[in-house]
């Protein structure tokens, strides 16, 4: 029989993979929950089925998720109408709002550095 090759688990990749640059970090997560206070960043609601991190800048485009100017708080699920995270994700409006709203948190941690 051939010899298999042994695989490496230290080894690390020369090019990341895209999941590995889109997901959102431990330290943007808890930035985000800190700037939103818990509140959906478009509507305000503190009561919702559920609140998920959303990408400002599609993971599909490659929008970072260790820059938290990129992150906002959303309430969801994205796969029910009426929500803001649907709202941001499948409508022309909220791709306009997503452009907005990474215009406004990066002037806010630009503020935050200076």
């Amino acid at each position: 029989m051939p010899e298999v090759p042994k695989i490496n688990p230290n080894h690390k990749r020369r090019v990341p993979k895209q999941k590995d640059l889109t997901r959102i970090t431990q330290k943007v997560r808890k930035e985000v929950l800190r700037r939103s206070e818990g509140k959906c960043e478009r509507c305000g609601r503190t009561v919702a089925y559920c609140f998920e991190m959303s990408h400002l800048e599609q993971a599909s485009q490659l929008g970072s998720g260790s820059d938290p100017a990129n992150i906002a708080l959303l309430c969801g699920p994205s796969v029910n109408s009426g929500t803001c995270h649907h709202f941001a994700d499948k409508t022309k409006k909220g791709r306009e709002w997503r452009k907005q709203k990474k215009r406004e948190l990066e002037g806010y941690y630009e503020r935050q550095n200076h």
